[in-house]
C-alpha cells in the first residue's frame, strides 16, 4: 500500500470521527438546554395550575398563598441556574471543539511519526521467514567473526607456576597430537584461560582423536568455544557443529542453547522460544544455561508474540523426584531423598520459605515414614501461615497426604 493511500484513509478516519464528536457535543448541548427549560415550565404551569384552583373554589385563599410563595421561590431558584450556565453560541462551541480535536489529532500523528514505522512495508510472516533464512545463509563465517572479535582481557591472577605447566603441557600435546587426555585437559585449561581459540582447536584435535567415539557433549563443547571465539556469534560453522551434537544427542542441554541463541541472532525468535522453555521446564535448576534463559525468556517471548510468565523456580525435592527415585534401589532411593529432605529443611529451618516448600518438605517427610518430623512441622508451618487461607489450605493438603492432618 503506497503512503499516499494511507495518509488519505488515515485522514478520512480522522474526519469521521470528528464528525462524530461535534454532534454527539451538540446534541449534548440540546440535552442540557432542554433539561433547564423544562424545569422552568414546570414551575409556571404549577403556578398557573394554583390559580386554576383558587378561582373554583377548590383550594383555600391560604393554602394557595402558600403554595405560591414555594413555587415562585423555585422558579427564581431555577432561573438563576439557568442564568449561570455558560453561554456558548453554537459556532463559538463548535470552533473550539474543533481546535481541540485538531489538537488531538496532530498530537498523535506526531506520536506516531515518532514511536511508528511510517513508509515502513507490511511484513508478513512470511515474508519474514523469508527474511531470516537469507539472514542465515550470508552471515559471517566462523574466521570473519574471529576477526572482528573483541579478544577478552588478559588474566592478571594467574599464578606463574600454572602458567609454567601450561607451557609444558602445550609441548606434550605436539609431541602427542592424539593423546585424549592431554587434549582434554589442554582445551579445558585453555578456555579457562580466556584463550577461546586455542581451546576450540584443542577440542577439535579431541574429537578427531576419537573418532567415532566422539560424544555430543564433545560436539557441543567445541560449538560452545567456537561461539566464544567469536564474541557469543554463532557463525555457519559453529552451527554446523551444533547439529551434530544433537544429532549424537538431542537431549544435550549446552546444544539447545546455542541453537535458541543462533535463531534468535536471525530473527526467528519464535524457534528460540520453544527451544528455550523446554530447556528452562525440564532443569535442573543448577545448569548453566538456566539463569541466561530465565533473563532472556520474557524479551523472546514478547518478540514472539507469546504471552509468556516464567515459573517460579522449583525449591527442594518435588514429586517428580519422588516418583524418579522409584527405579532405584531401596537403599539408594533413601539416601537420595533423606538427603534433599535435609537440605530442604534445614533451608526452611534458617531462611523460611513460601508455604509451597513448607508442604513439600511434608509430603516428602511421609514419603519417608518420618510422621513424627512431618506432624512437627506442619504444625511450626500452620503457626507461621496463620490467617493466610490460601497456604494454609495447602498446607493441609500435603499433611493429609502425609497421613498426619488434624
Amino acid at each position: 500500500m503506497g503512503d499516499w493511500i494511507f495518509w488519505m484513509l488515515a485522514a478520512a478516519v480522522a474526519g469521521l470521527v470528528t464528525a462524530a464528536l461535534i454532534l454527539a457535543a451538540r446534541h449534548n448541548r440540546g440535552e442540557t438546554r432542554s433539561a433547564a427549560e423544562f424545569d422552568l415550565t414546570v414551575y409556571r404551569d404549577q403556578l398557573a395550575e394554583i390559580e386554576r384552583d383558587l378561582d373554583r373554589g377548590v383550594l383555600p385563599p391560604e393554602e394557595a398563598h402558600r403554595l405560591r410563595t414555594e413555587v415562585s421561590r423555585r422558579l427564581l431558584e431555577a432561573d438563576r441556574a439557568a442564568q449561570a450556565q455558560p453561554k456558548a453560541t453554537p459556532k463559538t462551541a463548535g470552533l473550539g471543539l474543533m481546535a481541540l480535536i485538531a489538537v488531538v489529532m496532530a498530537g498523535s500523528v506526531a506520536l506516531y511519526t515518532r514511536l511508528g514505522a511510517p513508509g515502513y512495508p507490511d511484513l508478513p510472516l512470511k515474508e519474514r521467514f523469508a527474511m531470516s533464512e537469507t539472514l542465515r545463509t550470508t552471515r559471517p563465517s566462523q574466521a570473519e567473526a574471529e576477526v572482528a572479535a573483541t579478544p577478552p582481557p588478559a588474566r592478571s591472577d594467574v599464578d606463574p607456576a600454572f602458567l609454567d605447566l601450561m607451557e609444558k603441557l602445550r609441548g606434550a600435546v605436539q609431541e602427542r597430537p592424539g593423546d585424549i587426555s592431554g587434549l582434554t585437559l589442554l582445551a579445558r585449561n585453555e578456555a579457562a584461560l580466556g584463550n577461546f581459540k586455542a581451546a576450540m582447536q584443542a577440542q577439535s584435535g579431541l574429537i578427531a582423536a576419537k573418532a567415532a567415539a566422539a560424544t555430543g557433549e564433545d560436539q557441543a563443547t567445541l560449538a560452545e568455544l567456537m561461539i566464544l571465539a567469536a564474541g557469543g556469534y554463532v557463525s555457519p560453522e559453529a552451527e554446523a557443529v551444533l547439529v551434530r551434537a544433537l544429532a549424537l544427542d538431542a537431549q544435550n542441554g549446552t546444544a539447545r542453547y546455542y541453537s535458541g541463541v543462533m535463531f534468535a541472532q536471525i530473527g526467528r525468535f519464535d524457534r528460540t522460544f520453544v527451544l528455550w522453555r523446554r530447556l528452562l521446564e525440564e532443569g535442573p535448576d543448577d545448569a548453566p544455561w538456566i539463569a541466561p534463559i530465565r533473563e532472556q525468556l520474557p524479551e523472546v517471548a514478547a518478540r514472539a508474540g507469546v504471552e509468556y510468565t516464567l515459573p517460579t523456580p522449583q525449591r527442594g525435592p518435588s514429586a517428580g523426584d519422588v516418583a524418579a527415585a522409584a527405579d532405584m534401589t531401596p537403599e539408594d532411593r533413601q539416601a537420595m531423598i533423606s538427603g534433599m529432605v535435609a537440605q530442604l529443611g534445614d533451608r526452611l529451618a534458617t531462611e523460611g520459605g513460601p508455604a509451597e516448600d513448607w508442604a513439600r518438605l511434608i509430603t516428602s517427610l511421609g514419603v519417608l515414614g518420618r510422621t513424627d518430623e512431618a506432624r512437627e512441622i506442619y504444625a511450626e508451618a500452620v503457626r507461621r501461615f496463620e490467617g493466610q487461607s490460601v497456604e494454609l489450605a495447602g498446607l493441609k493438603e500435603a499433611a493429609t497426604a502425609a497421613g498426619v492432618a488434624e
